[in-house]
């Protein structure tokens, strides 16, 4: 029996050993806090600083999900950014679905020690959705697009229905992400399920293709669909990110320790 959705954010402060470290955490469209919130408490008991917000018209009705725009939820993502750079000496940020598209914009225009995300959007292939400025006026929503979650027993708490004024933003977005990730340059980890009904391989084919100065590693995730943090394999992805982040913070200490006359001998 699923509990009842937390839609609440989420913050903890930074009490572990060593850099101070902190990672931003962001659910994806139509979902909440909830669908990411044990990866964050997760991290929180690794020792790190986390930041998880709540994006504005999320956790509350689709209804008022339909009256954003896409620059409202980055903002909120790069808020939360900014808290956590303001105490911290490294900064991971992180997302699920269209929170990883976010979180790939934070890594495009703010300097990050690593991005990790799962099942990151970049492309939506319904055909529809170049019709979706259109379409609004006349088709205010769609089916859901929750719970594509292969454990039984689960619930992500995402809205019943998906307003297609704000799918027009979602896809808006998308476009203008693309053309951010050749700024990208922090290590870059995917993790992708292999069976993902929401999100398709066009968006790590773009993913990968826009990826032009930064490191790429993708995981495969066996067990999970599109919500894998709420997943069979979201302890693999929890410790993974841990352990990630712990990497990609001792490499630049070791960058930043290091100089030609340490590395140089005659």
């Amino acid at each position: 029996m699923s509990s009842r959705p937390d839609h609440s954010p989420f913050s903890s402060p930074f009490t572990g050993s060593g850099p101070r470290t902190g990672v931003v955490v962001s659910h994806g469209f139509t979902g909440s806090p909830h669908g990411v919130r044990e990866w964050a408490r997760s991290l929180a008991g690794a020792g790190y600083a986390v930041r998880m917000p709540l994006l504005p018209g999320h956790g509350t009705s689709w209804q008022e999900l339909a009256r954003t725009r896409w620059q409202d939820w980055h903002d909120a993502m790069d808020a939360a950014y900014l808290d956590l750079s303001a105490e911290c000496d490294y900064v991971v940020v992180a997302g699920l679905s269209m929170g990883g598209a976010l979180a790939l914009r934070i890594a495009a225009t703010r300097p990050v020690a690593g991005v990790v995300i799962v099942n990151p959007g970049l492309v939506i292939d319904d055909p529809r959705a170049p019709l979706a400025g259109v379409l609004k006026f006349v088709l205010k929503s769609t089916p859901a697009i929750a719970n594509d979650i292969l454990k039984t027993g689960v619930d992500e708490g995402a809205y019943p229905r998906t307003p297609v004024a704000a799918a027009h933003e979602v896809n808006k977005m998308f476009k203008d992400t693309l053309q951010l990730l050749p700024r990208i340059t922090a290590p870059v980890r995917v993790y992708r399920s292999a069976v993902d009904h929401v999100v398709s391989d066009s968006s790590l084919a773009a993913l990968r293709r826009g990826l032009t100065q930064a490191p790429l590693e993708v995981v495969r995730l066996e067990n999970s669909y599109h919500v894998a943090t709420m997943d069979n394999d979201a302890p693999e992805i929890f410790r993974g990110t841990a352990e990630f982040t712990r990497a990609v913070v001792s490499g630049k200490q070791g960058a930043a320790h290091s100089s030609p006359k340490d590395t140089a001998h005659d």
